[in-house]
């Protein structure tokens, strides 16, 4: 192989001696080199037919072509049922949207509401303390005050009372006691 490589090689080397070259003029060869590569074409093409050839890749193409707008078809029938989910999503999702803002709104009323009614318990349970803590410390006040006037009542009366007076008082009560006792028999 490489022998046959050095010829043509060594034969572009000779165009300058004359007898036998290569033309790289484009104008000047174009009619020799097409002669050329047509006989090529038709010494190794009588074998196969080119129309066989042409055929099968136009087949190939046409049904490359088919299965590409079968795809196509597909994918637009996806795109489609896709766009309707979306679309169907996008409803459901402004429902829980809404239904969601309402529930807030219902949860925040109540909120508030509970929270009213807490607050109006606390004030009248602080109220009826209030009130509990002011009889108490009323009911102290006179208790403390009834004390101290007996107290002050049983000194007048241990200061006043002598003996005598005091032994004419036990005789009075208990001649008061027997009368009593007389009318009830």
């Amino acid at each position: 192989m490489k022998n046959v490589t050095d010829s043509f090689l060594s034969l572009g080397h000779w165009s300058s001696a004359g007898s036998f070259g290569f033309n790289t003029d484009i104008l000047a060869t174009n009619p020799i080199n097409l002669s050329v590569v047509l006989g090529v074409l038709i010494f190794f093409g009588k074998g196969v037919c080119l129309n066989d050839l042409l055929d099968n890749r136009k087949q190939r193409i046409l049904s490359t072509i088919r299965n590409s707008e079968e795809l196509r078809k597909g994918a637009i029938e996806q795109l489609e049922r896709a766009r309707t989910r979306l679309r169907k999503v996008e409803i459901e999702a402004d429902e829980y949207r809404m239904n969601g803002y309402s529930e807030i709104e219902r949860e925040k009323e109540n909120l508030i509401n509970a929270t009213c009614d807490t607050l109006e318990r606390l004030e009248n349970y602080k109220n009826e303390t209030l009130h509990f803590e002011q009889q108490r410390a009323i009911n102290q006040v006179r208790q403390r005050v009834f004390q101290q006037a007996l107290q002050g009542a049983l000194g007048t009366l241990n200061s006043c009372l002598n003996s005598e007076l005091h032994f004419r008082t036990i005789r009075a009560n208990i001649g008061i006691l027997g009368a009593m006792e007389e009318i009830t028999d």
